[in-house]
């Protein structure tokens, strides 16, 4: 048994598993690492000890390799992160949708994409866009027990530097994903026959939120905030990284939809 067994490959293999395994934690954003990681070590290692299957892997790997020195050297990924943003001028609306990013949990304060979009937003409720904002609570199923809810940190930001002069402001409760932002924003509209509304999100997100907006009856105007990130145009490896990151993240999120999940935010 064991003349048939390929120890060096088996080991090359574990390492290619743990290495695809980190990759797909950061590039996909998968919220539970560990199990994923352990599925793709085993499976790597496995393939190892059989000479077809570890060649095959190999050249995978070396495959993904090139495409990653391709997308880190190069502003290549200019032209599809273009296409995921939805930018258009603001015009008179009846509410600012701010849609919910993230919370650092430890320190109880909104992630940089998340303060974005809440600054934009008030920007626009300051130039007299519309009178009312939205902000969303993330449901529990988000992030660890006891983290604070992502609504309440931005209405303390909101009373904080107007008090009671600031403006109007709706909770989305219990969100999830942006489907189910789109879906109690249709809901409000309904109820107080709103007619269009302003969506801010991050730009690599505008596209694909407008539309999820759009198919829940909502009209939407989109004014992203500003990517906080990374530099959009590219410039160095580290803004690459990141938007190779937006990239396969925006793309997961299609297919996933497309096969009928429910689609990350």
């Amino acid at each position: 048994m064991q003349r048939f067994v390929r120890w060096p490959s088996v080991v090359g293999g574990v390492a290619l598993g743990a290495a695809l395994g980190v990759l797909a934690a950061f590039f996909g954003e998968v919220r539970a690492p560990a199990p994923l990681m352990l599925t793709l070590v085993g499976l790597c290692g496995a393939a190892g000890a059989w000479a077809p299957t570890w060649r095959g892997l190999r050249v995978g790997a070396a495959a993904l390799a090139f495409a990653l020195a391709l997308c880190l050297l190069t502003p290549i990924l200019r032209a599809p992160l273009n296409a995921l943003t939805l930018a258009q001028s603001p015009v008179q609306a009846d509410a600012i949708v701010i849609l919910g990013g993230g919370v650092q949990c430890g320190s109880a304060v909104l992630e940089p994409s998340s303060l974005a979009r809440l600054v934009r937003g008030l920007e626009l409720w300051r130039a007299g866009y519309a009178p009312v904002v939205t902000v969303s609570e993330q449901s529990g199923r988000l992030g660890p027990r006891g983290c604070p809810k992502m609504s309440a940190i931005e209405q303390a930001h909101i009373r904080a530097l107007y008090g009671a002069a600031g403006p109007q402001v709706f909770t989305l409760a219990n969100v999830t994903t942006t489907r189910d932002e789109a879906a109690r924003v249709r809901d409000l509209a309904r109820a107080r026959q709103w007619r269009r509304v302003l969506l801010v999100t991050t730009p690599s997100h505008s596209r694909r939120a407008a539309a999820l907006f759009r198919a829940q009856g909502v009209t939407v105007t989109s004014v992203p905030a500003p990517e906080t990130r990374f530099d959009l145009t590219l410039p160095f490896p580290h803004d690459r990284l990141y938007a190779t990151r937006i990239l396969v993240y925006e793309g997961l999120s299609r297919v996933k939809a497309m096969l009928g999940g429910t689609p990350e935010r």
